[in-house]
C-alpha cells in the first residue's frame, strides 16, 4: 500500500489523543526511546498549546508509540516521534504518519518539516520513504552537540 494511503489498524490497536491520564505512561517511553527525553511538562505544555496534537498509538492496551505535531497555516511540524524499543519495526510509526498527514490534510496541509538526528539511519529512511527530502543541517542542535538533519515534504 502507497504511505499516502492510511492502512486499518490491527485488531487491538487504536491512535488515540493524548490525556492528562497518560502522562506519565508518555514520558516513560519517551524516555525509553531518546537519549535527551522530554519531560512530563513539556507533554503537559503540549496538551495547552492550541496548535499541537499528540497522538498516541496502543497496541493491545500497551503505549507503544507517539507522535507529537503542530499544524499553523497549513504547514506541519513533526516535534517528536518515538517508538517504545521493543516495538521497533512493526509499522507503528509508519501508521502514526499516516494518521497525522491524513488529518492534517482535512485541514489544507501545504507541507511537512522536521528535524532527525544526523546519526539516525532507520528515522530518516522513514523519512525518506514519506517523500521527504534533506533541506538543510541544523548544527549542534541537539543538547549532546549532534546536529539535525532538516528535512521538508511538500504536499
Amino acid at each position: 500500500m502507497p504511505v499516502n494511503q492510511t492502512a486499518p489498524l490491527p485488531a487491538g490497536d487504536s491512535i488515540e489523543p493524548l490525556r492528562r491520564a497518560d502522562l506519565a505512561a508518555v514520558q516513560q517511553l519517551e524516555s525509553a526511546s531518546q537519549s535527551d527525553p522530554w519531560s512530563m511538562q513539556h507533554f503537559a505544555d503540549e496538551l495547552d498549546n492550541p496548535v499541537a496534537s499528540v497522538d498516541l498509538y496502543w497496541s493491545k492496551g500497551v503505549l507503544a508509540g507517539f507522535l507529537c505535531s503542530w499544524l499553523v497555516a497549513g504547514e506541519l511540524q513533526i516535534q517528536n516521534l518515538a517508538t517504545l524499543p521493543a516495538m521497533r519495526r512493526k509499522g507503528i510509526a509508519v501508521r502514526l504518519l499516516e494518521h497525522v498527514i491524513a488529518r492534517s490534510r482535512a485541514t489544507g496541509l501545504t507541507s511537512i518539516w522536521l528535524e532527525v538526528r544526523i546519526s539516525n539511519a532507520p528515522a530518516i529512511a522513514l523519512y525518506q520513504r514519506f517523500g521527504f527530502s534533506a533541506c538543510g543541517t541544523r548544527t549542534a542542535y541537539y543538547p549532546d552537540g549532534e546536529d539535525a538533519l532538516l528535512m521538508k515534504r511538500e504536499e
